[in-house]
């Protein structure tokens, strides 16, 4: 179908495509007919695996590439953005990414469907002519997700009836392959653990709120970081901390947290004193677990070599970590953590504090 004379250089389709279903498939062709080129914005790029993210940006680039036609490929450009849980910095990402992809004053228009809340981001391009479809079929990627990770125990051909006809062949055929592989079943057992979680609170009669606490420790240009022993996380770096006790207030659990995960030999006079503030973390989407606020207790120790520590209760290791490695950790850190490291960097990265990568 030729374009009109106004149609807009390039199309922009926005989203997590975990997986690539056929709304996504459906949305994107019609994007094709309204634009020469259409850009994908792959978000949570470089997010560790979990299994509301089980796939990298590069295998969802794979699976989108691979559902079109060879005509239709070569109109379409992947770029990942990754998630900064703050909106503006996002909005800005997007633009930028998309910008890369398309010649200098190119119209662009951004399309997409308004599902529900989740849908909001589409009016924070104001600049972009928004083209607003409808609902392409009842499709959805919280549900095709519950079906491959299958806790209901189906039957492979039961489970495999449902999602061949909610993906597209291509995808089908490689999710059955990645169903093969160690990833998909520590993500499966990870997705059994965070919904047994969530079902020991259903009868509460309001979604509970949960607070936590970390501590983010610098010396000699190191950050004090643990690695998760047990699920949601096995295996994924993080600042050390907790949930708060009863009985505790935020300063003493993270007191506690530090000492039950690193076995830090300081007293508790040297942490106050190498205290430089807090900073709240509060994104509704941090946390698989449900909604989760955390207090980062930023302590900077001036100590002529770094303190000894020693990992224990559910930290399977604990170790300094040089800052100038931190950005080679991203995709290998639990949760929002890197984007905590990044902000309270930005926000305390000065005087004995050395910038984030």
């Amino acid at each position: 179908m030729p374009l009109s004379d106004n149609a807009p250089h390039t199309a922009v389709l926005i989203g997590r495509f975990q997986p690539f279903h056929n709304g996504h498939l459906a949305l994107l062709r019609q994007a094709l007919q309204t634009a020469q080129q259409v850009v994908v914005v792959l978000g949570s790029a470089w997010q560790a695996r979990s299994p509301k993210n089980p796939f990298t940006w590069q295998e969802r680039a794979q699976l989108v590439h691979a559902s079109l036609s060879a005509e239709e490929t070569a109109r379409v450009r992947c770029v990942p953005v990754r998630d900064y849980y703050d909106e503006p910095r996002w909005v800005q990402a997007v633009i930028a990414a998309v910008q890369s992809q398309a010649p200098a004053g190119a119209r662009i228009a951004l399309v997409g469907h308004f599902k529900d809340l989740s849908s909001n981001y589409l009016a924070r391009f104001p600049n972009w002519a928004l083209l607003s479809l409808p609902r392409q079929g009842a499709f959805d990627g919280t549900p095709t997700r519950d079906i491959y990770w299958n806790l209901a125990e189906h039957t492979q051909a039961q489970m495999w009836t449902q999602l061949d006809a909610l993906v597209p062949a291509a995808v089908a055929t490689w999710l059955r392959t990645w169903q093969t592989m160690a990833h998909y079943t520590a993500m499966r057992e990870e997705w059994r653990m965070v919904s047994g979680y969530k079902a020991a609170w259903s009868a509460a009669p309001y979604p509970p709120v949960f607070v936590t606490v970390d501590g983010l420790l610098v010396c000699k240009e190191h950050v004090l970081l643990i690695q998760r022993g047990r699920a949601p996380g096995q295996g994924l770096w993080a600042l050390p901390g907790g949930f708060v006790e009863p009985h505790d207030t935020l300063w003493q659990s993270c007191l506690r947290e530090l000492d039950e995960e690193t076995g830090l030999p300081l007293t508790a006079a040297d942490m106050h004193a190498a205290l430089l503030g807090t900073e709240v973390f509060d994104h509704p989407e941090r946390s698989l677990r449900g909604r989760t606020i955390t207090h980062v207790f930023m302590l900077h120790l001036p100590l002529a070599a770094l303190p000894a520590v020693q990992a224990g209760d559910d930290a399977a290791a604990a170790r300094w970590v040089p800052v100038d490695d931190i950005a080679a950790l991203e995709s290998q850190m639990f949760e929002d953590h890197f984007h905590v490291l990044r902000r309270c960097f930005e926000r305390w990265g000065h005087g004995p504090i050395p910038a984030l990568p």
